[in-house]
């Protein structure tokens, strides 16, 4: 068996290979700068702010290889109009419950919602839970979900669209994954407190489970997402925990 590989193509879409399988996790897969901004934010940048890590060819050749699709949650910074386009209808394609109608309205044919566990291809899939926010954020953002990938022997967790919480705890906990993603950025809107991990949450999470491995995305592509890679990397080195969490760039493939 190969060793599970995750790319970052931009954001929190990601190109995960894992027992045999590719699994493109949340893709946002349109052009810089063709989007709007996100509303109301502490600037009016257009969105994305990076270009897709793939040229065209590239893109269209990853779309025939997906053996699947996994959306953690239908917010357009995690599945957007070009990903809905461009991606085949009969592809398979996991997703939380909450979402199922919406995916299946935009035409997608083979859409399964995993309410706790779904086996799939040597692969069981968990949902786990999250808070996208606090208050009336939170509730404005709606359900978000995770989902650990476990094939027997590595376990990856991809915590999805969510802040520090007992949920994310629990999670680390019940499954021990090899590695862990979060979604960092701190991301905010002009009132509320932040909707995504802050370098403090990202810390609480080396801190609660030192022995995964943990990478974080969700940076420097969306302008209300305020923390860049640079500023989480500064609060790791005040923190001394720099060189145990992996930011990667845009393109940049781990290796578990």
């Amino acid at each position: 068996m190969q060793p599970a590989q995750i790319r970052l193509l931009r954001h929190a879409t990601l190109l995960i290979e894992f027992n045999g399988l590719r699994l493109l996790v949340d893709p946002l897969l349109a052009d810089k700068e063709t989007l709007d901004p996100v509303q109301p934010a502490a600037n009016k940048l257009r969105n994305p702010r990076a270009p897709l890590a793939i040229d065209e060819a590239g893109l269209q050749q990853l779309i025939q290889q997906v053996d699947a699709v996994l959306v953690t949650h239908i917010h357009p910074d995690h599945w957007d109009v070009t990903a809905q386009n461009l991606l085949p209808k009969d592809i398979v394609l996991f997703c939380q419950p909450a979402d199922i109608a919406s995916i299946k309205a935009q035409g997608f044919t083979n859409v399964l919602a995993i309410q706790d566990t779904h086996s799939w291809k040597g692969i069981q899939l968990h949902r786990t839970g999250g808070h996208h926010g606090t208050g009336e954020i939170e509730k404005k953002m709606g359900i978000v979900s995770g989902f650990v990938l476990d094939n027997g022997s590595q376990r990856i967790y991809i915590a999805g669209d969510t802040i520090w919480c007992n949920e994310v705890k629990s999670a680390l906990f019940t499954y021990h994954p090899t590695a862990t993603i979060v979604n960092a950025g701190a991301a905010q809107f002009l009132q509320g407190g932040p909707i995504t991990m802050t370098p403090d949450d990202v810390i609480s999470v080396y801190k609660t489970l030192p022995s995964t491995k943990l990478i974080a995305v969700h940076m420097d592509a969306i302008n209300h997402c305020l923390v860049s890679r640079a500023n989480l990397k500064e609060a790791l080195v005040k923190a001394g925990i720099d060189g145990h969490v992996l930011i990667p760039e845009d393109g940049e493939t781990i290796t578990l």
